[in-house]
């Protein structure tokens, strides 16, 4: 059977309402998975004449009432206020977190195979009241996982961060042998769960030239090399470190499968020049399959027509992959 997954519908004056109506109207979608929005039918239904062949959305309450013919939207109990496209509101803010909650905890119980989440602003969820920088860390924090990581996949462009939002200073200080193998053994997971057969880790070097024996610097050679030893003791396919200025062009074509990047923008600037609209938002190292848009709420073009929805298949497609184990 397909996987559940449950979908949420982020900052509403945002474009998560127009690019998930424009998702739902795509055939590949139902093809690959069940999808349950979490948010309202109604912001849903406002959105169609973007997305004509989107199927009506109906409100539901328990998951028994899930059936043909519709797009489920599963709905509680708190206000929901009027779509303003483009407007930061503290009430959206609200509902794009409240719905989020509602979406761990029906994964945690197993009850959907995943969640897949549309874009939420940050300002307003802090004007809402709630200390969560985004999406990861509310998530981390209802599911008890302290050791979590952000991820960027793209197709066969998959990278694992060992630091995400954070300055290069504290970056440079947090590459440590430990937090290093940690990465690798959830990027070697990852592979795993997704059924593919090779699993070829690269570990991207820190410095210039992977420090070019030490002239460069010593961190490639006392800190990642030895979490690298490591995680190859253990019967996990990982090599490095490789110069990052050829590396991503590597695992681009085909060598390796996975690469573990040592800072935020050297994962990022890679995988989003390859396949910008195509990047996926993963967080591993937590017990449930979380997947997203790699892009935010977009006020700027919000209500216009004018946003993508591929993003979000290609979330709501690797979602379905890690429930079913079948990388494509």
């Amino acid at each position: 059977m397909k996987p559940l997954l449950a979908i949420t519908l982020g900052d509403i004056n945002g474009v998560g309402p127009e690019i998930l109506a424009k998702a739902l109207a795509n055939p590949y979608l139902w093809a690959w998975c069940r999808p349950l929005v979490i948010g309202s039918a109604r912001i849903l239904n406002e959105i169609t004449a973007f997305a004509p062949s989107c199927p009506p959305a109906k409100a539901i309450h328990d998951l028994e009432e899930i059936g043909d013919g519709f797009c489920p939207v599963l709905e509680t109990d708190d206000p929901v206020p009027q779509r303003q496209p483009g407007v930061l509101s503290a009430e959206a803010g609200r509902c794009a977190v409240e719905w989020t909650k509602v979406a761990v905890r029906l994964a945690m119980e197993g009850r959907v195979a995943g969640l897949v989440t549309c874009p939420l602003n940050k300002e307003g969820i802090h004007r809402a009241g709630y200390h969560y920088a985004g999406h990861t860390e509310l998530i981390a924090e209802m599911t008890a996982s302290p050791d979590y990581r952000m991820c960027l996949f793209a197709g066969g462009m998959r990278v694992v961060h060992i630091t995400s939002h954070m300055s290069m200073a504290d970056a440079i200080a947090a590459v440590e042998p430990e937090r290093i193998a940690k990465s690798i053994r959830i990027g070697h997971d990852a592979l795993v769960r997704l059924g593919l057969k090779r699993r070829a880790i690269a570990v991207a070097a820190l410095n210039p030239h992977a420090g070019e024996a030490r002239a460069f610097g010593d961190e490639d050679q006392d800190k990642i090399l030895p979490a690298i030893d490591t995680c190859r003791a253990e019967g996990i396919d990982c090599s490095g470190p490789h110069p990052a200025d050829t590396l991503f062009r590597r695992m681009h074509e085909g060598e390796f499968d996975l690469v573990v990047a040592m800072y935020h923008d050297q994962g990022h600037i890679p995988v989003k020049l390859i396949a910008m609209d195509e990047g996926v938002n993963v967080t591993l190292g937590i017990p449930i399959i979380r997947t997203s848009v790699d892009h935010g709420t977009a006020y700027d073009i919000a209500g216009t027509g004018q946003a993508r929805e591929l993003s979000l298949l290609a979330a709501i497609e690797l979602a379905a992959q890690f429930a079913t184990g079948a990388s494509s």
